[in-house]
C-alpha cells in the first residue's frame, strides 16, 4: 500500500528541486523531514509539504482501511519532481526589441510505502 502527495504547478523551476528530491529518496518519512527542515532551499519547503501531506495520508485510517501508519516505518519510495508548463512573459530591451522570459513550473510527487512491504 502506497501513500501519495502531490503539488502541481508548484511556481518553482524543477531543476531548483531535483537534488532535493534526490537527498530524501529511500530514507525514512521522519528522517527525510529532519533533512528538509534544516535545507535553506525554497524548494526544501515546497518539498516538506509535500512529504508532510503524504505523511497525513498514511495515518488516516478512514482511507486506510482502519489503519494508522507510523511516520518512523514509512519509507520515501517515489520523490519525483516533473516540469510543468511554463509562463512565457516578455521583457522590452533596447531599440524596441524583446526578450521572452519563461517562469517554470514544477510537478511535485511523493509516495510512501510501509517498511514492511519493502521487505517482501
Amino acid at each position: 500500500m502506497a501513500f501519495k502527495a502531490t503539488h502541481k504547478y508548484a511556481r518553482i523551476s524543477a531543476r531548483k528541486v531535483r537534488p532535493l528530491a534526490d537527498l530524501v529518496r529511500g530514507k525514512f518519512a521522519d528522517e527525510a523531514l529532519d533533512l528538509l527542515k534544516y535545507q535553506p532551499h525554497r524548494g526544501a519547503r515546497m518539498l516538506e509539504k509535500v512529504l508532510r501531506s503524504a505523511i497525513g495520508n498514511a495515518q488516516d485510517p478512514d482511507q486506510n482501511r482502519g489503519q494508522s501508519f507510523n511516520p518512523q516505518r514509512l519509507v520515501v519510495t517515489v520523490a519525483k519532481i516533473d516540469g510543468g508548463p511554463t509562463f512565457k512573459r516578455i521583457r522590452p530591451r533596447a531599440r524596441g526589441m524583446a526578450y521572452g522570459i519563461l517562469k517554470r513550473t514544477a510537478h511535485i510527487t511523493v509516495e510512501l510505502a510501509p517498511l514492511e512491504e519493502m521487505e517482501v
